[in-house]
């Protein structure tokens, strides 16, 4: 795993992360599985489609996890 890309949710995360976290693990990932760190531009167009697709993936897992006891501690 990249050790650059951390943990976006709850409790790790006191608050939501923002866009721009998102947007940077999504980044870290994509480079991690490509294997570049900037794609040549012959490549650069698959390469932001799939940081795009990464980030809104990463979105709707974050949205859709449910961390127990989150409301307890809230409280």
């Amino acid at each position: 795993m990249c050790r650059s890309i951390k943990t976006l949710r709850p409790p790790v995360l006191p608050e939501e992360a923002t866009d721009e976290e998102i947007a940077a693990a999504a980044l870290q990932y994509v480079r991690k599985v490509s294997g570049f760190r900037a794609p040549a531009a012959h490549n650069r167009e698959v390469f932001e489609q799939a940081v795009a697709e990464v980030t809104e993936a990463t979105r709707k897992l974050l949205a859709g996890i449910e961390v127990r006891g989150a409301a307890a501690r809230k409280a």
